[in-house]
């Protein structure tokens, strides 16, 4: 009877951590996503746990590893959306406004992967100020990408959904920046 519960016993621990390290992963996910929501009206609660908790490494991470976690995936997603909009441009035919317009979204996007690079290097320095800058202009992007198809009538964008995400990514980003500089476990 003692080697079967000298054999037992360490399984049964070991099965407990195995158990509750994923949750104390996605305890923190969700209550970061709680607050992030709670504290800026651009994030929504399903979209930051959704989003974080896709992400490989996520389970195991700290705030500050969320932090990268969350600008890895603006990254992946505006590289992901200049390719998009590339593809929209050589395999349709477009009337020259809709044109332009993806034009200006392409080199916006362009532009939004050299500033997420810039936003990682000054995260991983610990200048989030400088971090912060360059993630709200990847924000703007998006938003000037999605104004330009506004401005006519009758025009539909093909980027809707996509500059919603990369606007919600980066304020996600964001805001776990902000809660780190507030000291904040969450």
């Amino acid at each position: 009877m003692s080697s079967f519960f000298s054999f037992i016993l360490p399984v049964l621990f070991l099965s407990s951590l195995i158990s509750t390290q994923p949750a104390n992963g996605q305890n923190l996910i969700n209550e970061t996503c709680k607050t992030l929501a709670r504290d800026d009206p651009n994030i929504s609660y399903n979209f930051c746990t959704t989003s974080l908790q896709a992400a490989p490494a996520s389970q195991c991470a700290s705030l500050h590893g969320l932090g990268m976690i969350s600008i890895r995936l603006v990254r992946y997603n505006v590289t992901d959306t200049r390719c998009y909009i590339k593809d929209l441009m050589k395999n349709r035919k477009w009337d020259p406004y809709a044109k332009q317009c993806l034009k200006d979204c392409f080199e916006l996007f362009s532009d939004a992967i050299s500033s997420v690079q810039q936003a990682m290097k000054y995260y991983n320095s610990k200048r989030y100020d400088d971090a912060n800058v360059h993630l709200s202009s990847v924000m703007d992007a998006a938003t000037t990408c999605e104004d330009g198809f506004n401005e006519r009538r009758g025009l539909v964008s093909q980027l809707t959904k996509r500059n919603r995400n990369t606007f919600q990514l980066s304020a996600v980003a964001l805001s776990v920046m902000s809660e780190i500089q507030k000291g904040s476990d969450v």
